[in-house]
């Protein structure tokens, strides 16, 4: 019994010992550090700067060159067509339905202002020389009656009535002759009345013929074209946002197909974008080597915009502008590699980009191949 108390009361002594040492310790230990935050444990932060070597830059052909300072010309590529002005070109046709009975110009001749081309057999032609001449008829039989009238008041014998009714008549036969011959000369009616003649309005070349021997036409059908080479304009086809750039007067050089060279300038432009092809138009006059065009053909125009050129800029090659959401930069050089640096980019041209601000003429920065350095900031910025 004796033995069973002491066991207890050494167990229980020691369970007292192991609770209070437990506490000490406790109460002893140092509390440990908190966890990194995400932040503490990556110091390294993101921003535009782009580490790489010399090696890595040769290796990789990022081209490295100072921004240069001049002038920006501004020049707009644009295809264009050759078409004559709008008073050097004429549509000739049948003034009267009926058959084409002579044809005295092929497609190429020359012609002159007011020469018969074609001749076009007609009823209508008939009928209008029919209404002339008994026109012209009135108006010599109401000259007689008046001529009576003035004899016989004259005399006494008739009223002062009577003369004036004459005068009425000849003032009435005169517009209606006037009338009828207004017609025939319309018409173009032939002096027999038989036809009408297809008359040529300018001086030039036929550039088209539609009309074939005994071939029956209605009335305005279209029979010829003729076209004045010598007097001739380009329309170009410009981006709507290129175009508020051009001004009347701007120089333009036109290419052929065959390699030459024709300059040229802005006339105008027409204000509008056309709904089908997007672009708006602007009218160019040739004005040197004019001559070796002809209507119809096709050149390349580029035309140097003074309202788009850059004074005392900076100027970059195009493949060193780069756009990193929505920042346009430039990367410059640095001792330990690139840093994107945002700029202002303006007009663009033979390849060419205005930098307004942002960037100083003489600056190092990566032109070709810029884009690798663009790739490998977005990969940091994803890391």
């Amino acid at each position: 019994m004796t033995k069973t108390r002491l066991y207890a009361g050494t167990a229980l002594a020691l369970a007292v010992a192991t609770g209070l040492g437990f506490g000490v310790a406790r109460l002893t230990t140092p509390t440990p550090p908190a966890p990194p935050t995400e932040s503490a444990a990556n110091p390294t932060t993101v921003d535009d700067a782009v580490p790489i070597t010399a090696e890595a830059i040769r290796i990789s052909e990022i081209g490295v060159a100072p921004a240069a300072s001049g002038e920006l010309d501004a020049a707009i590529p644009a295809s264009a067509s050759v078409e004559a002005t709008p008073d050097a070109e004429a549509v000739l046709t049948a003034r009267a339905a009926g058959t084409i009975t002579r044809i005295l110009k092929r497609i190429g001749d020359p012609v002159r202002a007011g020469e018969t081309i074609a001749l076009v057999e007609s009823r209508d032609a008939s009928s209008i020389a029919a209404d002339r001449s008994a026109a012209s008829a009135r108006v010599t039989l109401a000259n007689r009656q008046l001529a009576r009238e003035r004899s016989l008041l004259a005399q006494g014998v008739s009223p002062r009535a009577d003369y004036e009714s004459a005068e009425a008549n000849l003032a009435v036969a005169q517009a209606d002759a006037r009338r009828a011959s207004a017609a025939a000369g319309a018409a173009r009616v032939t002096g027999d009345g038989r036809s009408v003649a297809v008359v040529s309005p300018i001086t030039g070349r036929i550039t088209a013929a539609l009309a074939s021997l005994g071939q029956y036409v209605a009335a305005e059908t279209e029979l010829f074209r003729v076209a004045d080479p010598r007097r001739l304009q380009i329309t170009a086809n410009v981006p709507p946002a290129d175009a508020g750039r051009v001004r009347a007067g701007d120089r333009v050089e036109l290419t052929t197909n065959d390699g030459r060279m024709i300059a040229g300038r802005v006339r105008s432009d027409t204000g509008v974008v056309d709904p089908e092809t997007r672009s708006a138009t602007i009218v160019v006059i040739p004005t040197a080597g004019g001559s070796t065009l002809v209507p119809g053909q096709l050149v390349q125009a580029r035309i140097f915009a003074s309202g788009g050129v850059t004074r005392n800029g900076v100027m970059v090659p195009q493949d060193a502008v780069q756009t990193i959401g929505n920042r346009t930069v430039v990367f410059v050089r640095t001792s330990a590699g690139f840093k994107a640096r945002t700029v202002q980019a303006g007009a663009r041209s033979g390849g060419l980009v205005a930098i307004m601000s942002g960037l100083t003429a003489g600056t190092s920065i990566a032109t070709t191949n810029a884009f690798l350095l663009k790739a490998e900031l977005g990969k940091e910025s994803a890391e």
